[in-house]
């Protein structure tokens, strides 16, 4: 095998394995995004959740207030 194709094919096999590591480098790096915005969701969900309870008892509260008054 002369010279040039050894040269050829290192450099077919390099560009080869840098666009296989490059493609699961960024699988693995839109996979955490994926999950960062399942958490963020998820903690989005949570704080409705508390805003809704908190709505929900001062709407008691004051239902108590206005009985109260009649």
């Amino acid at each position: 095998m002369s010279t040039m194709a050894k040269f050829c094919l290192a450099g077919s096999v390099a560009v080869s394995a840098g666009i296989v590591f490059y493609v699961h480098f960024r699988q693995e790096v839109e996979r955490s995004q994926l999950h960062e915005g399942v958490i963020k969701d998820l903690e989005r969900q949570r704080m409705r959740q508390i805003e809704n309870i908190t709505v929900l008892q001062k709407q008691r509260d004051l239902e108590k207030q206005l009985s109260q008054n009649d």
